[in-house]
């Protein structure tokens, strides 16, 4: 079955030859190939506001610019995100963009009452590609893979039907003869 394929590029260098957009570039042409509709964000192309405070985030909207993207995001089936490991986490304009993008009342509904808030974007599954100058063995072993695990944990949970967390693909299985 085919599915709705949305690709995330987090790197914010526009630069089309870094390494993270040639994976990125792969990974769309093989899903396109297998019959799957996919579309793209390039967060480095996109000129939005950080936000600045609480009040922003949980009393404002989304910035006009990023309500297509959101609507991306409830349309897709899957979602994939491309990032490098820069200062052991995700870049601050990646991070800036799903800051601004999962919102109140777009990714989740407060429940009251001190509740968990309903999820308003089950049903989707997700895989993170994260690229680093690093074996992922030490990454997982003496980092703990904290950057992923805090993507897992405070963004991607929010898309996930139930409460047994957010799953994520992860492989032991190095790229083969793949090298940067």
């Amino acid at each position: 079955m085919a599915k709705r394929i949305l690709i995330i590029q987090g790197h914010p260098d526009p630069d089309r030859a870094r390494f993270g957009y040639r994976l990125a570039e792969a990974y769309k042409d093989s899903a396109t190939e297998n019959g799957n509709e996919v579309r793209e964000a390039i967060v480095a192309d996109i000129d939005f506001p950080l936000l600045r405070n609480k009040d922003a985030f949980y009393k404002g909207h989304a910035p006009p610019e990023l309500v297509p993207y959101q609507e991306l995001i409830r349309w897709c089936d899957h979602l994939v995100i491309f990032y490098p490991l820069w200062l052991g986490t995700m870049p601050a304009l990646l991070k800036g963009f799903f800051e601004q993008v999962i919102r109140p009342d777009f990714a989740f509904e407060e429940a009251g009452n001190n509740k968990w808030p309903r999820k308003l974007l089950a049903g989707k599954s997700a895989r993170v590609v994260v690229t680093m100058g690093m074996p992922g063995f030490v990454y997982r072993w003496f980092y703990r893979a904290h950057s992923l695990k805090s993507l897992q944990r405070n963004i991607l949970v929010l898309r996930q039907g139930n409460n047994d967390g957010f799953s994520v693909p992860r492989s032991n299985r190095p790229l083969g003869a793949t090298r940067r």
